[in-house]
């Protein structure tokens, strides 16, 4: 195996435990602070429809398998458990072809395994991060690579990313693409400075960008302004059915999602799919227009099945469907 990597990704793995719950057994409404609530009887036993166990995922591991399968050198720094859960997901990332050198087994510790309830095409998860001693891997010349791309990591982990700083400041040649997670949001724009400052390539929804950057929901101008002034060269928005855009600071894109062939299954990873697939096509040398018109076939594709990673396409079935896309699939400047 050559040691070689176009792309090492760093963040958190786990095993997603899918609950497919009855359409008649819960249900949803808004409460009084304007929250859309998932609610089951309380107190009692609950039928449900059916349960998936599906290994190797989480924002980096969805980003890593995406990256492989669009024919990259896919390297995964992450950690797990000394448990049957820990060896498993290893085992997967090799069947998907990811390079696991990276991977740090903690011993005497579990590996994550979360719990997802699927309502319709919608999920809501129940996460618990396992308290890992974060360490930034020793590369050799040889091993580092053209980009990494870090998203998802425990709160646990917050001192990791000076170490992830550190290097990246070693190589200057090195390409960030960012996609903060829950923790690393809460931990605030400053306390991350050095890794925002770092970026190539940011990448949120609409409603992270206002989190992370504190600008007007309402418009699209400010919000990337505001994310620009954090330090990165490229900020992508992602906005639902509304498309999501592009910006390199002088021009500013938008573009449409692709049409969905039917009802979307499950939502889970569509974001992760759009972004590990803008990622993908600009280390292939596309342009940002280009990125742009690769990233939601992924996204589109991903909510055709249950998990993040089922969906995924090969460079050659993205092509497809691109040359078979609507005229109006195009990006447009915004």
């Amino acid at each position: 195996m050559s040691d070689k990597i176009d792309v090492v990704s760093i963040g958190d793995i786990v095993t997603d435990a899918f609950i497919q719950l009855e359409d008649d057994q819960a249900w949803t409404y808004i409460d009084e602070h304007g929250r859309k609530v998932l609610a089951m009887e309380f107190g009692t036993k609950v039928p449900f429809a059916g349960a998936d166990v599906i290994q190797a995922v989480g924002n980096a591991s969805n980003a890593a398998v995406a990256f492989a399968r669009l024919g990259l050198k896919t390297g995964f720094v992450t950690n797990v458990g000394s448990d049957k859960e820990g060896r498993d997901m290893i085992d997967a990332l090799h069947k998907e072809n990811v390079d696991s050198r990276f991977v740090r087994i903690n011993p005497g510790k579990k590996s994550n395994y979360h719990y997802v309830l699927r309502y319709g095409a919608e999920r809501t998860i129940l996460i618990k991060h396992e308290e890992y001693d974060y360490h930034w891997p020793h590369l050799r010349p040889a091993e580092t690579p053209g980009w990494v791309y870090f998203s998802s990591v425990s709160e646990h982990a917050i001192a990791y990313h000076d170490q992830v700083a550190d290097w990246l400041d070693e190589n200057p040649d090195v390409k960030l693409a960012f996609q903060p997670g829950t923790f690393q949001m809460e931990a605030g724009a400053e306390r991350l400075k050095r890794i925002y400052q770092r970026t190539e390539v940011l990448m949120l929804n609409r409603e992270e960008a206002v989190t992370v950057g504190g600008g007007n929901h309402e418009d699209i101008h400010d919000l990337i302004n505001k994310l620009h002034a954090l330090g990165p060269k490229v900020v992508v928005l992602t906005d639902g059915p509304n498309g999501a855009y592009a910006s390199n600071g002088e021009n500013c894109f938008k573009m449409p999602m692709y049409p969905d062939p039917a009802e979307p299954v499950d939502r889970t990873g569509a974001g992760d799919a759009f972004e590990s697939t803008f990622i993908a096509a600009l280390i292939k040398g596309n342009s940002i227009e280009g990125a742009l018109q690769w990233a939601p076939i992924n996204s589109m594709s991903v909510v055709q099945a249950i998990g993040a990673q089922a969906g995924l396409l090969s460079e050659k079935k993205l092509e497809e469907y691109l040359k078979n896309s609507p005229e109006w699939y195009r990006p447009e400047r915004f």
